[in-house]
This record gives C-alpha cells, structure tokens and sequence, in this order.
C-alpha cells in the first residue's frame, strides 16, 4: 500500500510519497517536482497538469480551481475572479457557484469546480501511481485554514469522484510545521514547548500559524490568513503598471484582448522574479497586439513602491496570530518562510520589521506542505512505522448550533466549538425536546472568515419522533473529525421517569462521550435513537456526486481511448519512417524492384494521409492502415530476419549431430551384451544423424544458388523442427537401449532387500 501527500495549490501540483528511507517528492512525466494545476480540453481530448499547461493557445487551461471553490460562498469575490480568468465561467447554483463551459466530443458540458478539483487529484493520483509502480488510494491533502465546511466537504468529493480516500484534511501549515518538527532533536528540551511562526505567501492567499514544539509532538496554537493577498496580486501591480503604460505609448489596450492579456500577466510573472535578484526587469514581448513589439523596464524600487499597500497587508495575519496565540513575540524561537510567493525581497523585509528577526528559509518552499502530507499520512497507515508524535491542530473558526432560532451558549460564548479549540472535537448537547427539530450551525464571528463568506454551514433535522413522555430529553453528539467537518453523529431520545414533569426546558453541553447517567438505574431510562437529515450549504447531494462521478468515468474512458488512439497514430507514423529507412539499407537486397516501389508508394501515401485527412481518426483506422502496410512489408522483414538467423540454427543442428553420435558411441562402449543390440542402436543413431546432416547440407546448398529476393527453399524454423527431431529420436533410442543393457549383477540388484534406514 502506497503512502503519499498531495499540496493541491491554486497555481501548481505537488505530490510527496513517504518510502523506507523517507519523504519523496514525485515526478511528473517531464521529470518535474512541481506541475501547474491547470485542466485543458480540446475538441477530442482533455489535457492535466504538464499536458494543460503546453496546450494551444486555442485551449486556455483551466486553473484557479480553488478560487472558484471559494467563491461558493463569497459571490462578490467570485465575480472579481472571474474578470481575471481567460475562459468562460457562469455563475451556478446549489453547490456550484460556478461553472466552466467547454466544448468535448462535439458537446457542450458544464463542470462544477468540485469536478475540476476531482480532474486534478486524479492526476496526482496517476502521477504517483506511476512512479511508484503501485495502487494509490489513501492520501492526505492539503487545505488552506480558512476554507469553510462546504469547501472542505468538497475536497472529500472530489476525492471521490477520483478514486482516492483521503486519512486527513490537513491545514497547509500544520503540515509544513510537522514536517519542521518531526526531525528535530533540538526543539522543546529547554524550559518548555518551542514556538515558531510559520508564514505561507502562497500564490492567492497568506496563510500564518504559531506552533509550539515539544518532545512528544506540536500543537498550532494559532491560524492568521489573508484569502485573497498572494503572489499573483504582486503579479497584478506589475501587470496594471504596463498595461497603463502600453496603452500611453503604443495605443494598445491589452484589456480587452484575452490573449495578449495572458502573455503580458506571464510575462510580468518572469518580471517579478527577475526583481527578486535583480534591480531591474525588462518586459520584452513580440507582436503583443496588432502585431507591435512592446518594451517596458522596471526597476525595484517603484515595484515596491507600486506593492507599498500590498506589503502592509501582509503584516495583518501575522499580528492576528501572534495575538490568537496568546504569547508574545519575544516567545518566538524562529520565523518560517514557505510559499511560491514569499521570494519577493520586500516581503521578508517587511516580516523582518514585525518579527524582529529576519525570517529563516529552512523548509523548501515549494515542497514542504507535500512532504509534511506525506508524513501524515505515514502516521495514519499501518503501512509505516513512524515515532510516536501528536499532531494537535486547532479550529480557525468558532462554531455555534442553534434550535428554533435561539442560540445554544456555553458558559460566556455562544460558540459551541471555538477558535483555537483542539480538532478533532466531540460535544455533546442535552435538550428538552418532545418531537422533532432542527439543529442549525453557523459561524458564530464573521471576522472570522475571509471577507463577503456567508456565516451559515447548514442544518440537521433530528427526527421525526414523538416522545412518550413529558420529561422526555434529547442527547445530541456533534463532532469535530480530522478532516475539520462538523457533523451531528448521533442522536438519541431518552425518557427519564426521575425527572421533574414540571422542569423547565433546559441544555447542557458537555465534552465527554458518556451520554448516560450512571447516577440512575438503567431501568429507569429507556433510549431511541433518532434519525438525522443533514443539509450543508454549498455541498453537494448525493444525487450529485454519483452524476460527477459517472460523468469522470467517461472522461477518463475518453483518454484512455485518445490515448490508445494516439499510441496507434504514432506507431503507424514511426512505421512508415522505420521501414522507408531500411528499405533503403537492411531490406534493400531481400526486395525485388516492383516490392520496393510498391512499398515506397504505399509509405509516400500513408504519410501524406496522416498530416491531412487522416490527422484526425481513430483508433481503428490507424489499426487498419499499419496492418496493410505490414502485408507488405512482413514477407521482406521475414527474408531478412531469416537470413540472419538460418546459418546459426544450421550450425546447432551440426552441433547436435556430433553430440548424439558421441553419445550413441559412448553408450555402446559401456553396455556391451552378447545380441550385440548396443551396436544396432548405434547404427540407427549414426544413420538418423547422417539423413540430417545430408538434408541440411542440400538445402543449404540449394539456398546459396537463389537470390535474397525470393522467399527461402528452407527456413530456420524448418532448421530448429528438424533439431528437435532428432533430439526426440535419439532420447528414445537412448531409453530403448537402458533396460536389456544392464549387467547380471545389477538385474539381480532390483531383487535384493532393501535395508532399513533409521
């Protein structure tokens, strides 16, 4: 069973496997650690990952998957989003807030941006199946810490629909800083547990978390995040500044030009991090629009004076952190920088002034959240024996339940589980309730979340049921599981006869899983257990789900099938290149001039055929074209092949000749009788190899007086069956010769006793 992470991020792949020796990052098929987490479609084919990205420019990959899962409950957001993307997104409903259009096998589908996650984790999954030459199926993947429970749900879908069953949701920070902690030595052995700050500038979000470190594990004391503040903004400055200013110097306005917007935004994307060790950039780029060369230059500094409210951004989830984590920065043992847009000079410049320390670069930026994945999943998996190590983590949001509107409150909050509180987590909730109701849950702080996300997670009817009763109550296990999803686990309806008739309506939560009272007797307390019916905001049904998946399986059958098509494609090409070389060379003298040019014109129409009409068929079509070819070509390749083999089957049959003669000669010497039978065997030998050896000399003889061009008078095959003739006749002679050879002395053997052995 295979261990691996994936770090699904909104701008690349990583896929990290854990092995006997340790953490692995894979390789895609370009040998490449990263891969761009982009999804192409053509006309016929859908393209994932290295394959996306090299696409046409006709087929714009689909990225930002995970800005479009976020927008499920940030509609404004998404429509700013939106405006950023180069293919076509509508707004949806029910579980997709969006959709993408593309146009596959001459229709015209809509996929949700749970289905695009599913297309990417798929990839992964081949991608490590693939190097690892074995089935994938457990996993963990990675998260940001602000995702809400419809996105997390959403992530176990499109597991789902991949094929994969994640072990763990986990934070992105958590697992860059377990695989921080886990092979340090040096952490929490002096006067308490260690804390680090770890910032992720990732490409559109930061992400900050205080973990303290001791001996036996780490627990995140703190989550600070900023949704939309990443590296593609710092990107979005510099493409801004030259727009404006190609728009002032060469009248082009790159904005409404889908395609020159795409080459400026990636040309700015090589600008920023040509500043991030230069002084100055150049933006350099042919026939942008109209077909006019444009050219800008920047220097470093007005890119930082450009990104100055970018940078002061980029200090709030940090403060927030460090506050949440209720110790002070001189608590602080060290600053941890990750994240594909935390190379710009300025931003660990700014984290330096804040920290008071400048920030360390120890984990690699791009490949720790994979790895620490991996790790996790290590410790998840009976596979892999890993050191004993807690990893605690902590929930970034306060969570509420509410009955018939009214909040349910514990102690001075009316957070049911709240901010910082350790995941995974079981309440408990008592209620006094005679029939059925809804138990409602919701983000309890709106600041809490990214800005404009719609504070309601969903609701759990608990029922129907009608109590027997008066004093009936209703005990209700909510949990917190690993995955950070809240759910109502159980429910069940107890009738006390203990209880007051006249009690008022009352709950109580508690924490333990005990949901009896050992006070009283069991008669007394009489348990139904109810049914519960969950409804989650922006998650999918159900119904759904099986739709996404039967819809996957058909795009999947749709590549395995371009796939062979392709394989077919390019074999008849190489086909036609292979044997057009050797018919010129190795095949020249065992084909007849009207072979050779019928075989040469055949070759010239089959390639003509596949760069125009033929560019384009399938599978069977490029099937049917290799075999007429190969009717053509086979009886040449046959007189080739066989002429290079016949002379050193000949010599085995010789050699097989001289071995039996030696071996009938040898048993006549040893088995001597008075009938002489030995030496008539001897003969028969002598007279079956003298036949063979005739034979083969003649038809070789014959065969040296023909042409190359002409089918042979004996094959080699004829030349082995002829060996193993004679192989088989001689063993029979040789079986035929044992019995009646044998002496006086070791007939009269087979009569004697055998004695007993101890």
């Amino acid at each position: 069973m295979s261990v691996v992470g994936f770090d699904v991020g909104n701008d690349t792949l990583v896929a990290a496997a854990a092995r006997q020796r340790g953490i692995d990052v894979l390789l895609n098929a370009e040998s490449k650690r990263e891969s761009p987490a982009a999804v192409a479609f053509s006309h016929n084919a859908r393209l994932l990952g290295v394959h996306a990205a090299g696409a046409s420019s006709s087929h714009a990959p689909f990225s930002s998957v995970k800005r479009l899962l976020l927008g499920a409950s940030r509609p404004a957001q998404l429509l700013r989003d939106i405006s950023r993307l180069p293919f076509p997104v509508s707004a949806g409903d029910g579980a997709a807030a969006a959709l993408v259009h593309v146009d596959h096998i001459g229709r015209r589908i809509a996929l949700s941006p749970t289905h695009l996650l599913a297309m990417l984790l798929a990839y992964l999954k081949q991608l490590a199946e693939a190097d690892l030459e074995a089935p994938v199926t457990d996993c963990v993947i990675s998260v940001p810490c602000y995702f809400t429970q419809a996105q997390r749900r959403a992530y176990l879908d499109a597991a789902a629909v991949a094929g994969l069953r994640p072990l763990r949701l986990m934070h992105d920070l958590t697992a860059t800083a377990l695989g921080y902690g886990l092979y340090r030595s040096d952490l929490g052995v002096a006067g308490g547990p260690t804390c680090v700050a770890f910032v992720d500038i990732g490409h559109c979000d930061t992400q900050v978390a205080v973990v303290a470190f001791d001996a036996s594990g780490m627990k995140v004391l703190s989550h600070g995040f900023d949704a939309d503040l990443g590296g593609r903004d710092f990107d979005e400055v510099l493409f801004e500044h030259f727009a404006e200013e190609f728009r002032e110097r060469y009248k082009l306005d790159v904005l409404v030009n889908v395609k020159a917007s795409m080459r400026l935004r990636a040309a700015c994307e090589k600008a920023k991090k040509v500043l991030s060790a230069n002084a100055e950039a150049v933006v350099n780029i042919e026939c942008l629009m109209e077909e006019k060369d444009v050219k800008g230059v920047i220097r470093r500094e007005e890119f930082e004076n450009l990104c100055a409210g970018l940078l002061e951004r980029v200090v709030e989830p940090c403060k927030r952190a460090v506050a949440d984590s209720g110790i002070g920065l001189e608590r602080l043992h060290s600053v941890e920088l990750v994240g594909s847009g935390s190379r710009v000079p300025a931003i660990a410049r700014v984290l330096a002034g804040f920290f008071r320390r400048e920030p360390s670069r120890t984990l690699n930026a791009s490949e720790c959240v994979a790895r620490g994945c991996a790790l996790q999943c290590a410790m998840l998996s009976p596979t892999f024996r890993v050191r004993d190590y807690e990893v605690q983590d902590a929930i970034p949001a306060s969570i509420g339940f509410s009955v018939n509107g009214g909040p349910i409150s514990t102690l001075s909050t009316n957070a049911l589980f709240r901010r910082g509180q350790p995941i995974p987590s079981v309440k408990i909730i008592t209620l006094q309730k005679n029939s059925s109701f809804n138990l409602d849950a919701f983000y309890v702080d709106e600041n809490e979340l990214p800005p404009g996300t719609s504070t309601n997670i969903g609701s759990f009817q608990i029922g129907p049921f009608q109590a027997h009763a008066e004093n009936s109550k209703v005990k209700v296990k909510v949990r917190l599981n690993l995955h950070g999803i809240i759910s109502v686990e159980s429910a069940s309806l107890i009738d006390d006869d203990q209880r007051d008739a006249n009690a008022a309506d009352y709950m109580e939560v508690d924490s333990s899983n005990d949901t009896g009272d050992k006070s009283r007797t069991e008669r007394s307390i009489q348990r139904q257990n109810l049914p519960i019916v969950e409804y989650i905001y922006g998650a999918m049904n159900q119904q759904e789900l099986l739709e996404a998946q039967e819809q996957e399986q058909q795009l999947a059958y749709q590549d395995k099938l371009m796939e062979r098509t392709k394989d077919r494609k390019n074999a008849l090409e190489s086909y036609v290149y292979d044997t057009r070389n050797k018919l010129s060379e190795r095949y020249r003298s065992f084909a007849t001039d009207s072979e050779r040019e019928g075989i040469s014109v055949n070759l010239q129409q089959t390639e003509e055929w596949l760069y125009e009409e033929g560019d384009d068929e399938t599978e069977a079509v490029y099937s049917s074209k290799l075999e007429e070819l190969k009717k053509l070509v086979d009886p040449i390749e046959s007189r080739c092949k066989d002429d290079e083999v016949r002379l050193q089957a000949g010599r085995e049959l010789l050699k097989c000749i001289v071995d039996q003669r030696k071996a009938a000669k040898s048993l006549s010497a040893a088995e001597r009788d008075a009938q002489g039978k030995s030496k008539l065997l001897k003969n028969i030998v002598d007279n079956e190899c003298t036949k063979a050896e005739q034979w083969l000399r003649e038809a070789l003889q014959l065969q040296e007086s023909l042409p190359k061009n002409v089918d042979p008078v004996i094959w080699s095959h004829e030349i082995r069956n002829k060996e193993e003739e004679l192989n088989m006749f001689c063993r029979s002679i040789t079986r035929h010769t044992g019995s009646p050879a044998r002496t006086d002395a070791s007939r009269s053997s087979d009569h004697m006793p055998t004695p007993d052995r101890d």
